[in-house]
């Protein structure tokens, strides 16, 4: 962790202006778009001195021009203190009805879910949007791939989209500029630090700023507090982070005062991969081995109880059974007794979603040391014996594309009909008819 304070370096020769050209644009969704009927409109800033033949890096700005960028940005290009990247500047999406009325405002919608659909728009709607489009003297568009080469940065409810964006996709964003963010209760904010604390962590630089007078609305919660317990979270995973605490009020004053030099560090390390931390997690960071990831391969037909999308787990002694109640977060578990029935079923086991949506649960395996490991919606989630989730890995894909998990000494595999994965790991293999030690009550 960094604080802002400590990196104020000398910014002589920062402000050599360059020039630029704003590009506006807009995309209305149809039926079938991650937003349907919604109108968003942007501009495209693209330097002076971009060619329109090489890849450039991607800024995305939510809400539009904040924090005087565009010249910001002129300016670390030609001092030589960031790539050379394209802007684009977007506002929340708007719904009009036929006589062009604003009938729905979106932007809650879309900057405080924590899902993962904002990403998908950025993804699938925004970037083919700007993709190709041209400057007044020809320059066309053409944007790197890659979350090392991208960032996006945004306050208050954007503030929260943006690091979203960022976890969901970090093959999309791995840099994230977050000013007064909205982690409280809003949309699920609140519950993202828990999240952080227990899932691997990913290639991400994140720089969250706010102060103690931030309180937009005391309804929702502490907006300073939540972003404190968050940037807890971000260092017990092992992120790189920068931190500005002061005793600014919810606004853009702070960020704008701190946004060159915020700039200037998030692309210092430019055109090397993006670090992934070590995390503190004394339940996870045994199981990961360093720089291991999924590897596909072909998948197989289903059989037995995952070709009937029925997804249960025994434990290795064959006394208890864990299997979903539909519609909730919880996983059930019975005591099978000697008529190989179930019996006592309570719900035990309790999983981790994005906001607070039921999740997807897919097939589950118990491990040699009697956790559960799960495939969701939110990840692969691993539960100890105790029914709580004390670890999360990314899945490659969708829950859904799987009907098994078997686990082998140092082997994990998702089975999937047109696509398996495997990925070694520190894990145990479970013994039939041996009963894992036991965790306690703990």
């Amino acid at each position: 962790m960094k604080h802002l304070a400590l990196l104020l370096c000398a910014m002589t020769g920062l402000w050599a202006m360059a020039g630029h050209v704003m590009i506006d644009g807009s995309i209305t969704g149809t039926e079938h778009s991650i937003y349907p009927g919604t109108e968003h409109t942007f501009q495209v800033y693209v330097p002076e001195d971009y060619d329109g033949h090489h890849a450039a890096c991607l800024y995305v700005g939510l809400d539009g021009v904040l924090c005087n960028a565009p010249t910001v940005i002129d300016s670390l290009i030609a001092a030589g203190k960031m790539p050379m990247t394209i802007g684009v500047f977007l506002q929340p999406g708007l719904v009009k009805d036929s006589s062009s009325q604003v009938v729905r405002y979106n932007r809650s919608n879309e900057f405080d879910a924590t899902d993962g659909r904002f990403a998908r728009f950025i993804e699938k709607e925004l970037i083919p949007a700007i993709t190709g489009m041209a400057t007044p003297d020809g320059r066309h568009i053409i944007v790197a791939a890659g979350g090392e080469n991208h960032m996006i940065f945004g306050l208050s409810s954007g503030g929260i989209a943006a690091l979203v964006a960022a976890w969901h996709r970090p093959d999309l964003f791995g840099r994230v500029f977050s000013g007064v963010g909205t982690f409280v209760a809003m949309r699920g904010g609140n519950d993202l630090q828990a999240i952080v604390r227990k899932h691997e962590p990913l290639p991400l630089k994140v720089c969250l700023q706010d102060g103690t007078n931030d309180v937009w609305n005391a309804l929702f919660g502490h907006w300073y507090e939540g972003n404190r317990m968050l940037a807890t979270a971000l260092d017990f995973a092992g992120y790189d982070t920068l931190y500005d605490w002061s005793d600014c009020k919810h606004g853009v004053k702070r960020a704008s005062e701190i946004f060159a030099q915020v700039m200037t560090w998030m692309w210092s390390d430019w055109g090397k991969p993006i670090a992934t931390g070590t995390t503190q997690n004394d339940f996870l960071a045994p199981l990961l081995i360093q720089g291991e990831k999924w590897t596909s391969a072909a998948g197989q037909p289903p059989h037995g109880a995952g070709a009937a999308g029925v997804f249960t787990a025994t434990y290795p002694d064959g006394t208890l059974l864990a299997r979903p109640i539909d519609g909730t977060n919880w996983l059930e578990q019975a005591i099978i007794g000697p008529d190989g029935a179930p019996h006592f079923s309570q719900r035990f086991y309790w999983l981790h979603s994005y906001d607070n949506s039921p999740v997807t649960v897919g097939p589950m395996a118990f491990d040699g040391n009697g956790n559960l490991w799960v495939a969701t919606s939110a990840g692969l989630q691993i539960c100890d014996q105790n029914g709580r989730v004390r670890g999360i890995l990314t899945m490659p894909a969708d829950a859904h594309n799987f009907w098994k998990i078997t686990i082998d000494d140092g082997l994990v595999t998702l089975h999937g009909t047109a696509t398996s994965y495997t990925r070694r790991l520190q894990v145990t293999a479970p013994t039939p008819s041996r009963r894992p030690k036991s965790q306690g009550q703990g």
